[in-house]
């Protein structure tokens, strides 16, 4: 058996003792290779008057300065549509490059980009989704999804309450930065090593901007240090630039950012603005919710729209909302692009029911929890876009599961005494639900391939379109080989992702990698399986449908008679001129949106979760320590049940630090002040809870997906809610009773203290008024 085994991830060792490699790793194997470094414009919008490269060409080691006249094909790297010129002559975001050095050493390259003189003429810029909505500066027009009356619900209402939330963007800062290292063959045929989530779109990108057709350009991702999102479309630029480097230069050229270039160039996570009003009861069940939203896109489309309606998607995160109104934007600003993260725009859209649903609580006196339960799915409800709620119990089994082994209860009495007994550190005890709809949101891209090779000795390769960037995919892809072929794990070897192997793939995104590709693997694997039963049962005498693959032998299903190697059994397959490739193919099922409507079936099917969260709080300093952390995650059934219990804890972890400590700070000349690890503040190990459990939700099969699992990157990232909830009732401590519990997002021990002395100034308004 391999599915279902807890396995280590299958480059654990190499990870460990560095013997992993990583694209910019490569370099060695690329004699004579060029170093690329960019010339940056230092304004948030400018025009290019003229750009003096001379003095820059004359020193020593320079090989070519790259500019437009270098492109052979079309100057632009956009992959929603030609809004990202390569080389422009209008600067739009504070960094931009304008022309790119090569020279013999990367030292070499950087001293010649200084040298280089570029005049401009400083424009207007806007810096701000407040900005731009003032001056009507979108990508795209409206994008709506709604149900029933919502305003006429609202004006029937008993209560309404009003909010307004601005969330912050996020830093993917995967461990690797951006590279990619290009080169040439006899044939002019170009090569690409490139750290992406996206080859296939990479290498589309490559040959529009070299004029060449795409099956001469091949694109290799090897394994990635991270991406989260930010090497699915940014990946893009800099294998263009290494590839017309090559192009001009006939030599390999490198282009790898350092982390001050790649926090400047590289998109983030979507910065949102959130303007909402809730109608609801006396018991805090949500009769209308009405909700606004504007992302900052940044200069370019990117994944803009398609991230502003995974918002609109899960505008109600785990919860009914009878009637109810959508609406989206995206703006356009004068910063780097922003792009795909973790979560895709789910999170920026959850956190603002579960905000709106606080204030409800609040405003009735009621317990957050209480308020939070009443309104969960429940089977027979539909979402906003009238898609059935599939297994929508496990919502509320999750929910009670979770609260009796949390002890919640009991916990929740525990910190309220401590809380009365202690005046400068509260605690908060918070638990809220996630639901969270798996597929991509464009339909096309719910479609994968793979390529299957069985040799003579019994080994085998595996090739799919997914690629490796820490998550584990690789693993859960060698288990579901060996399974279904019945051999053991360590008869399989999953090669370096490729565009000439698997072509026309789609991006390693949207929590769809193992659903997709696994399928693939599945059925190659069990079409030469077929093939090999044919030949088993021809040398056993017994018919094919009788025959089981296991342990790496081949047999009768019953037990009885005698058993053949699996290398024997293929083999003979050779030898008896039976094929032992096989591609295989899958396309998610029954997916449908009509955007004119707002009603469609856009998810294959939805993963839950839940989490409680306590934390406790410094009243003099806004610090926090998370005390105790218990997830309960539903991945259907595991197929690798220790890759996915880091999955969760990781992506539970990443949420707590967007939600809690990483702030992007921009000056309002565009440039981005947060550009390393000294200014960005990353969760460590100091901040990880004191107590954690992770529970993976048990007798959960799903149907129709490889073997009964389900998706587990994107999900467990909103978990971090619970952190973010719980720190709001810590603060709501120090008053008595507010409410209102106002809560900056991310959370830092910065905002948690102004939220402290706005809930303690109330208190002593209040104090004063009833005297």
């Amino acid at each position: 058996m391999s599915v279902g085994e807890a396995v280590s991830h299958e480059s654990a060792i190499g990870h460990v003792t560095g013997a992993a490699l990583y694209t910019d790793d490569l370099v060695g194997r690329y004699p004579g290779c060029l170093h690329a470094w960019p010339v940056q414009v230092l304004h948030a919008h400018a025009r290019v008057r003229a750009v003096d490269a001379r003095a820059a060409r004359a020193m020593d080691g320079v090989v070519a300065v790259l500019d437009a006249s270098c492109v052979p094909g079309v100057n632009d790297v956009g992959a929603a549509k030609l809004d990202e010129t390569l080389f422009p002559d209008e600067i739009v975001y504070w960094g931009q490059p304008v022309v790119w050095v090569l020279a013999e050493t990367e030292e070499q390259a950087k001293r010649a980009a200084l040298a280089v003189a570029v005049d401009v003429e400083p424009l207007a810029a806007i810096t701000s989704i407040e900005q731009a909505i003032e001056a009507e500066s979108f990508h795209a027009e409206p994008k709506t999804i709604a149900r029933g009356d919502a305003e006429g619900a609202l004006s029937r209402a008993r209560h309404v309450a009003s909010g307004e939330l601005f969330v912050g963007g996020q830093e993917h800062f995967y461990l690797e930065t951006h590279a990619s290292i290009a080169s040439v063959d006899e044939a002019g045929s170009v090569l690409v090593q490139s750290s992406t989530q996206h080859p296939t779109e990479t290498q589309e990108i490559v040959a529009r901007v070299l004029a060449l057709p795409k099956n001469q350009v091949v694109v290799q991702s090897l394994r990635m240090g991270g991406a989260f999102g930010g090497k699915e479309t940014q990946a893009n630029t800099f294998a263009a630039v290494a590839a017309i480097g090559c192009h001009v230069t006939g030599r390999p050229v490198r282009v790898r950012l350092d982390r001050m270039r790649d926090f400047a160039l590289s998109g983030k996570r979507h910065p949102f603005l959130g303007r909402y009003r809730i109608g609801f009861d006396d018991d805090g069940r949500v009769e209308a919710f009405d909700l606004a939203l504007y992302s900052d896109g940044g200069y370019s489309l990117d994944l803009s729209v398609p991230v502003l309606y995974r918002a609109l998607f899960h505008a109600d995160n785990a919860y009914f909302l009878p009637h109810v109104r959508v609406v989206g934007r995206v703006c356009k600003t004068n910063s780097c692009s922003h792009t795909a993260f973790r979560g895709f725009g789910g999170p920026q859209g959850m956190i603002m029911i579960e905000d709106a649903l606080d204030r409800v609580a609040r405003s009735l006196g009621l317990a957050p929890h209480a308020v939070r339960e009443a309104n969960l799915y429940r089977e027979g409800h539909t979402t906003h876009y009238e898609q059935p709620v599939s297994q929508a119990d496990r919502v509320a089994r999750i929910w009670t599961e979770l609260k009796a082994s949390s002890d919640f209860d009991a916990r929740l009495a525990a910190v309220r005494a401590h809380n009365a007994g202690s005046p400068n550190a509260k605690r908060g005890l918070a638990i809220t639900p996630v639901k969270f709809g798996i597929s991509f949101t464009a339909k096309w891209y719910n479609q994968a391939g793979a390529l299957v090779l069985v040799y003579k000795d019994g080994s085998v390769q595996v090739s799919h379109g997914g690629t490796e960037m820490g998550q584990g995919l690789h693993t859960k892809m060698q288990q579901v080989a060996a399974f279904t072929l019945g051999v053991p794990l360590a008869a399989v070897r999953v090669m370096p992702t490729r565009t000439d192997k698997v072509p026309n793939t789609s991006a390693t995104a949207a929590s769809s990698g193992a659903d997709l590709n696994g399928a693939a693997i599945r059925a190659a694997c069990e079409t030469l399986r077929e093939r090999l039963a044919s030949v088993a049962a021809r040398l056993l005498q017994v018919d094919p449908g009788e025959l089981v693959f296991a342990r790496g032998e081949v047999g009768r299903r019953d037990g009885k008679g005698a058993r053949l190697p699996f290398a024997e059994v293929a083999s003979r397959a050779y030898y008896d001129r039976v094929q032992l490739s096989a591609t295989g193919y899958y396309r998610t099922p029954g997916l449908h949106f009509d955007e004119a409507s707002g009603r469609g079936h856009p998810f294959h099917y939805f993963a839950y979760g839940a989490a409680v969260a306590e934390v406790e709080i410094d009243r003099f300093t806004g610090m926090y320590a998370l005390r105790r952390v218990d997830l309960l995650h539903d991945v259907g059934d595991s197929l690798s049940p220790l890759v996915d219990r880091g999955q969760v804890e990781g992506g539970f972890a990443q949420g707590v630090g967007w939600l809690t400590q990483e702030e992007l700070v921009w000056a309002p000349d565009g440039r981005l002040a947060t550009l390393n690890a000294s200014t960005y503040k990353l969760p460590t190990l100091h901040e990880c809870p004191e107590e954690m459990h992770v529970t993976l939700l048990p007798m959960a099969t799903e149907p129709g997906v490889v073997y009964g699992s389900k998706a587990v990157g994107e999900p467990p990232f909103m978990l971090a809610f619970s952190v973010r909830e719980a720190l709001r009732e810590a603060v709501a401590a120090f008053g008595e009773a507010p409410r209102v519990v106002e809560l900056a997002s991310p959370a830092t021990a910065e905002q948690v203290y102004w939220a402290i002395e706005r809930v303690t100034r109330a208190a002593r308004a209040r104090e004063e008024a009833a005297q």
